[in-house]
């Protein structure tokens, strides 16, 4: 299901436009439609400081990967591989999809 407020969903394959990740590209992990972000995976690494525990005794500093917001990343098409913004169009059965606005390619198929 799409999101409609970010255009976005699971799995998409995403370039990033903005910021120090800037040309890095990845699928999205999850979306949160409330702050208008999404997690790509493999971009935007933070450290996180944890304190020991009965878990991980040793406790240290973990990696993990930090939210981008959904204006800093471009959907890449499938057909003609490249970053676009996504256009949406009514096809029959009054469904909803996503069209690249480059090529054309509907990117949800009914």
């Amino acid at each position: 299901m799409v999101n409609s407020k970010i255009g976005f969903k699971k799995g998409d394959k995403v370039l990033v436009i903005i910021g120090e990740d800037k040309g890095k590209k990845g699928k999205i992990v999850s979306i949160f439609p409330k702050k208008t972000e999404v997690i790509v995976e493999g971009v935007n690494f933070l450290k996180k400081h944890s304190k020991p525990t009965q878990k991980s005794p040793q406790g240290g500093i973990i990696r993990q990967e930090g939210a981008l917001h959904a204006s800093n990343i471009r959907l890449i098409c499938n057909k003609c591989n490249k970053p676009t913004t996504i256009r949406r169009e009514k096809i029959k059965e009054g469904k909803r999809v996503r069209v690249c606005k480059k090529c054309g390619e509907i990117i949800d198929k009914v």
